[in-house]
């Protein structure tokens, strides 16, 4: 398995990692310029020569992956020297040469989920397809998901689920997914939004609408339990309140706005 099979493989699994590459060597060294191996917080795979270079660098990688939870880490550069009277943590390698290695991290895409690929839900698709991101696009009605393949080929990696039931698929979102309610059918909207709080460890729960719809809803998911501070976890109307408009695709960037603004 190479390296990128590797990478992709845990970006699927949404492993967080960090690229280790050795870019330049000085003189004797036991690998070349070019060698690679990715390091997670429990394993590491591939190899940049072992010894003191090698522990150095999966230490820290781990480091990163440990300081940038939550967070966006920036790639680093090490320079090493291999002779015996370098400093060294894990033991002295003697090859004589002098090494630097890029760290970078591999993090976990953002997770976002599109419950109804109507009008709006179909522009906002359009947008986020173009991002970095993993983004499941689910809809009752087989025609409207077909409209996911008219798009240009994405960057994201796009799921499409046919779901008669969307709470089948919110079910299946990983932790910290940012959802967005925008189904054709109010009924609809308000089991998607009760199954989200149910969840209590998504992201982002946008519902679309008017307030005099939040309004109802609210007291609909008061009444099924749900607390009032619960219930106000949910963001309607979605999107950026200053950029005002009805039309599909204004109220599709103002809402990818606010996202990459709570991304960010």
């Amino acid at each position: 398995m190479t390296w990128m099979d590797t990478a992709a493989r845990l970006r699927e699994q949404r492993v967080p990692a960090v690229l280790v590459t050795l870019v330049s060597v000085r003189g004797h060294a036991p690998r070349e310029a070019g060698a690679k191996m990715i390091v997670t917080d429990e394993k590491d795979f591939g190899t940049i020569g072992g010894g003191n270079l090698e522990m150095t660098a999966v230490t820290r990688a781990r480091e990163m992956l440990e300081e940038a939870a939550g967070s966006h880490a920036e790639p680093e550069m090490l320079t090493l020297r291999l002779n015996d009277k370098a400093p060294a943590k894990h033991g002295r390698q003697c090859c004589g040469g002098e090494v630097t290695v890029l760290l970078e991290p591999l993090p976990v895409a953002a997770s976002v989920a599109i419950f109804g690929i109507g009008n709006i839900g179909l522009e906002l698709t359009r947008i986020l397809a173009r991002l970095d991101l993993d983004l499941d696009v689910s809809d009752s009605r087989p025609e409207q998901l077909a409209e996911i393949d008219r798009l240009e080929p994405p960057v994201a990696n796009v799921r499409r689920h046919f779901a008669v039931i969307g709470e089948e698929v919110l079910t299946t979102l990983p932790a910290g997914a940012h959802v967005y309610i925008m189904t054709h059918d109010h009924a609809e909207d308000l089991h998607l939004c009760d199954a989200a709080l149910r969840r209590g460890d998504l992201g982002t729960i946008g519902l679309i609408g008017s307030s005099a719809k939040w309004q109802r809803f609210r007291k609909a998911l008061i009444a099924e339990g749900h607390t009032p501070e619960a219930v106000d976890t949910i963001t309607c109307p979605i999107g950026l309140p200053e950029l005002p408009g009805k039309h599909p695709a204004t109220i599709a960037v103002s809402v990818a706005a606010d996202l990459l603004g709570r991304l960010a």
